[in-house]
């Protein structure tokens, strides 16, 4: 298959060394000095995105105007989601999103669901939620951090909305603290805490290889396929 790189820092080259050793080729590296363009474009199956949230609306649809699935891991941008899957739709290619492409976060969010499920009516028990990134991550909350925050709204009706905050929020609201340090690739904890006991559930990324190599799974999915999809596809769920 053959995938080019819309941004090519860290994560990208990370996402570039598990694809050649998956028997890909890159065709194409784009970046700020090497801006996306038709030419080098023209040679992709596939497309991984991995930016910002202030690019990545305008990069995913230059490549789905362009005919070309798209495999994205920027987050921030999701305001303006069902447009671009819709776009997807209308220009006969894919669209692939996920806020997390680690297998393990997206096996949290099944387990966080369940959890959430259970506790629906136990007022004793406070929720509340932290996660940590490094110093270069733009977004807060985490992708990862709204997409836990919206399946616990799912599964439990005593939950409604979420908040970023640092201390207590109203009934019904979802506390996420966010915290940028040094080099983290990411930790994600959701907390139920009683007078009497907590329970946590809590992912710890030990490096970016977990995402990276889920970015390359999803790219290997949605070659050939047409339409919106997401790491429930891809696993499964």
């Amino acid at each position: 298959m053959k995938i080019a790189l819309c941004g090519y820092g860290k994560m990208g080259k990370i996402i570039e060394g598990i694809a050649l050793s998956r028997g890909h080729e890159i065709t194409a590296r784009f970046t700020r000095s090497n801006p996306l363009n038709t030419t080098e474009l023209s040679a992709a199956d596939v497309v991984i995105e991995f930016t910002e949230p202030s690019a990545a609306v305008d990069n995913i649809s230059f490549c789905l105007h362009a005919g070309k699935p798209v495999v994205s891991g920027t987050t921030g941008w999701y305001a303006r989601l069902a447009e671009l899957q819709e776009l997807a739709v209308s220009q006969e290619t894919a669209l692939f999103t996920a806020s997390n492409f680690s297998v393990g976060v997206n096996i949290l969010f099944q387990v966080n669901a369940l959890l959430a499920r259970l506790m629906e009516g136990r007022s004793a028990y406070k929720l509340q939620m932290e996660e940590i990134h490094h110093v270069h991550k733009k977004d807060a909350p985490s992708g990862t951090a709204i997409t836990l925050a919206e399946g616990i709204m799912a599964a439990n009706r005593d939950y409604s909305s979420w908040q970023e905050t640092v201390s207590e929020t109203e009934t019904g609201v979802i506390p996420i603290r966010s915290l940028r340090t040094d080099e983290v690739p990411g930790t994600h904890t959701i907390s139920w805490n009683s007078p009497e006991d907590r329970i946590d559930l809590s992912h710890i990324a030990h490096n970016r290889h977990g995402f990276a190599l889920g970015a390359v799974l999803a790219s290997e999915f949605t070659f050939g396929r047409k339409g919106a999809f997401g790491m429930k596809d891809l696993l499964q769920f």
